[in-house]
């Protein structure tokens, strides 16, 4: 089915951080990206600095204040650490998407307007979501610089040469919001983005001994674009959400999923790099064999990196992920890579709860698991 707003693809995430060029570092030097553009006092922006990073479709920018008075960059990093700022996605009329959002109750932080150099214009407007979230609708139909204007080829070059382990895009981005949060939100991507509720997991459907959450995950109806949200659910201990909660300060984006076509490549690459995932026991690998799904890979391979695997939908597919550890200071946002096989829909619901021991491993680390 086509969209409403007619949604041509994922664009790219930003991040605000406490250092702009240490992040981009980070960025290459772990996930692999290359390091394509570059905005700040060099090429005439006064008051902050940008990196634009890329692999394939992948396109995160990292972006940093460069005096206490830029308060929109600074006091947000103050408050949330390390996180994403704004995701965008390309529309084929911003205007038109734009009526349609905010006819349908959509919140616009700013409306459509131009942004001009001599490359062209961009059309963009940025929607509010989560907090202090944006969402930017984009088009770049007339304009064929580096990436946006003020970015250029970056002024110093970082020979940075690392594996990015096949990445090829964003498979969906998550959020998370507080209790009681979590219908509203999806209502509000239904009504004003045109999106549909994919899945709805409710009490116990998520959940260990100690902790909960809810979740729905909300879609394009052309499947392009995949947003699940979770708000916390009553259980012994604190919850992840609950924990990302306290530390960000609020709601906002919890996990970008990476999208690759090859994971035992991906993962191999990844931990070379000096990422750290999540772990997975070994008494998982053994529940796994049991369950005799159909896969080409090898599990003893997936048992090496600590790949899970999960065919929970029945659609005769399967898929394979990991999860990163949280990336920054604050246990808030981190990554996933994701494999789909065959037309896997779903997000890994069978692999639920060896996911949540695992993140309350750490949490118990952390001496977060435990209310007090």
């Amino acid at each position: 089915m086509a969209n409403t707003l007619g949604i041509k693809t994922w664009d790219y995430a930003e991040f605000y951080v406490g250092s702009a060029r240490m992040a981009a570092y980070w960025f290459s030097r772990a996930l692999g990206l290359r390091i394509t553009g570059y905005a700040g006092p060099e090429t005439g922006v006064r008051d902050r600095m940008s990196f634009y990073l890329t692999s394939s479709e992948i396109k995160i920018v990292v972006t940093s204040a460069l005096q206490p008075s830029t308060y929109d960059i600074w006091g947000w990093v103050q408050k949330h650490g390390d996180g994403v700022k704004r995701w965008a996605i390309q529309v084929e009329d911003v205007d038109k998407a734009y009526r349609f959002a905010l006819s349908n109750g959509a919140v616009f932080e700013r409306s459509p307007h131009m942004l001009k150099d001599d490359n062209g214009y961009i059309v963009e407007a940025a929607m509010k979501i989560y907090d202090d979230t944006e969402l930017v609708l984009i088009n770049y139909d007339n304009y064929k610089g580096l990436f946006r204007p003020g970015f250029k080829e970056p002024h110093q070059k970082m020979r940075l040469n690392f594996n990015a382990g096949g990445l090829k895009h964003f498979d969906h981005i998550v959020g998370n919001v507080r209790t009681n949060e979590m219908n509203q939100w999806a209502n509000y991507f239904n009504k004003t983005m045109d999106f549909e509720t994919f899945l709805d997991f409710g009490p116990g459907d998520i959940s260990t001994k100690y902790s909960a959450l809810l979740s729905k995950v909300v879609r394009s109806k052309d499947d392009l674009i995949k947003m699940p949200i979770n708000e916390p659910y009553d259980g012994i201990a604190k919850s992840q959400i609950e924990e990302y909660i306290e530390h960000y300060h609020g709601a906002g984006i919890q996990h970008i999923a990476l999208y690759t076509d090859n994971i035992l490549d991906s993962i191999e690459a990844l931990r070379d790099n000096g990422i750290e995932f999540l772990a997975v026991p070994d008494t998982y690998y053994e529940e796994l064999k049991k369950k005799n799904i159909n896969m080409k890979e090898d599990i003893d391979e997936l048992k090496r990196l600590r790949i899970l695997c999960d065919a929970s939908m029945g659609s005769g597919g399967y898929l394979l992920q990991l999860f990163t550890k949280p990336i920054g200071d604050r246990p808030t946002f981190f990554f996933e890579v994701i494999q789909r096989v065959n037309g896997a829909q779903g997000f890994g619901q069978g692999n639920f709860q060896a996911l949540f021991e695992a993140i309350e491993q750490d949490q118990a680390l952390r001496g977060s698991l435990m209310r007090t």
